[in-house]
C-alpha cells in the first residue's frame, strides 16, 4: 500500500490543535511534547539543561516530549521561558494546550480495569486517519462481538470477576463505536485464517462472529483481508501488529505491539519503515479485499 500523504497547513501548529481537536489527551500529549522538544532543538538547549529549569531530569524531558506524561502548567511556562518564549499570546496557546492534555479522556471511566499501555492505545485510534492491523490469533479487537471479545477477555483473564470481565467487553465495545463516527478512521485489517477457523467461545460464538464480520466490512472505511494457510512465509510477521498513522504532519506514524502483560510503542522512522514494509507484503499476500466476503461466506457453510 502507498504511503498516504498529510496535508500541510499554514496554521500555527498550537492554534490547529486548539481549533480543531482530535483525539482527547494522548494526541495533545504527543503534539505538546512534539512541539517543546523543537523549541529546545532550537535553542540548542539540552534536556539536562531543560530538566534543571523545571527541577527535575532529563528523563523528564523525554518523557514529556514523547507525550509519555501530562505536565504542570508551571513547568510548561518555565520551559517556554527557558526556550524564549515570550509572547504572551503564544504563551497562552502552549499553556491552554497543556490544560487540555491533561483532561481525562472517556476511557478513563474504565480507569479499574484498564492497564496505562493500553490507555495510550485508545488515545492514538481516536486521533487516527488510518489503522492497519495484523492479527494471527484473534479476530481484531475493533472486530469482535460482544461474545467473542468476552470469550477472549476470559482468555486473558482467567482469575479476574465477572465484572471485571463485563467491563473489559463493555471498554472493547465503546471502542468500536470511533469505527462509525462522522471522522471514522479508515481501518485496514489483516486476519489469519487460523483466527477465523479457531471456535473461540463455542461454535454459535464464532458464527454470530462471522456473520458481524460479513456485516462490517460493508463499512466503506473498513478493509478486511484474509491471510489463507497456503499461504508460507507470513508467518515470518511474528505477532500481531498495528499501525496508526494520523492526518497531521506533528504526529509521526505509530507501531503498536502487544504482549501478554505490556505493549511496545515505536516511533523511530526505521523502525516504523520496517514494519509497513512487513505490512504492505501481508497485504499484496493476502486474499484480495473483493474475495473477504466468499472467504467467510464459506466459513459459515463449513460451521
Amino acid at each position: 500500500m502507498t504511503a498516504m500523504m498529510r496535508p500541510s497547513s499554514s496554521e500555527p501548529p498550537i492554534r490547529r490543535y486548539l481549533e480543531h481537536p482530535r483525539g482527547g489527551p494522548t494526541v495533545l500529549r504527543i503534539v505538546l511534547g512534539t512541539q517543546l522538544r523543537k523549541l529546545r532543538i532550537q535553542k540548542g538547549i539540552t534536556r539536562e539543561q531543560a530538566g534543571e529549569a523545571i527541577r527535575g531530569s532529563h528523563a523528564k524531558i523525554s518523557r514529556l516530549e514523547l507525550g509519555r506524561v501530562g505536565c504542570k502548567e508551571r513547568d510548561i511556562a518555565d520551559l517556554l521561558t527557558l526556550y524564549g518564549v515570550h509572547d504572551a499570546d503564544e504563551r497562552g496557546q502552549y499553556l491552554e494546550l497543556a490544560r487540555q492534555a491533561g483532561m481525562p479522556g472517556w476511557w478513563q471511566q474504565y480507569g479499574d480495569v484498564l492497564e496505562q499501555w493500553f490507555d495510550t492505545l485508545i488515545g492514538l485510534e481516536e486521533a487516527a486517519s488510518l489503522i492497519r492491523t495484523y492479527e494471527v490469533q484473534f479476530v481484531p479487537g475493533l472486530l469482535q462481538t460482544e461474545d467473542y471479545a468476552r470469550a477472549v477477555t476470559r482468555l486473558g483473564y482467567r482469575h479476574a470477576s465477572q465484572r471485571e470481565i463485563e467491563r473489559r467487553v463493555e471498554l472493547r465495545m465503546k471502542r468500536q463505536q470511533l469505527l462509525k463516527a462522522s471522522d471514522a478512521p479508515r481501518l485496514w485489517a489483516v486476519v489469519d485464517e487460523a483466527a477465523l477457523r479457531r471456535p473461540l467461545g463455542g461454535r454459535e460464538v464464532m458464527r454470530g462472529q462471522l456473520e458481524h464480520l460479513l456485516r462490517i466490512t460493508e463499512l466503506p472505511n473498513v478493509t478486511v483481508q484474509v491471510a489463507p494457510f497456503d499461504i508460507g512465509g507470513l508467518a515470518a510477521a511474528g505477532g500481531p501488529i498495528t499501525i496508526l498513522r494520523f492526518q497531521e504532519p506533528d504526529l509521526p506514524d505509530v507501531v503498536y505491539l502487544e504482549q501478554l502483560t505490556s505493549a511496545l510503542y515505536l516511533e523511530k522512522l526505521d523502525d516504523v519503515d520496517n514494519y509497513m514494509s512487513v505490512m504492505d507484503r501481508l497485504s499484496a499476500e493476502a486474499e484480495q479485499p473483493k474475495d473477504t466476503a466468499e472467504f467467510l461466506r464459506r466459513l459459515l457453510a463449513e460451521a
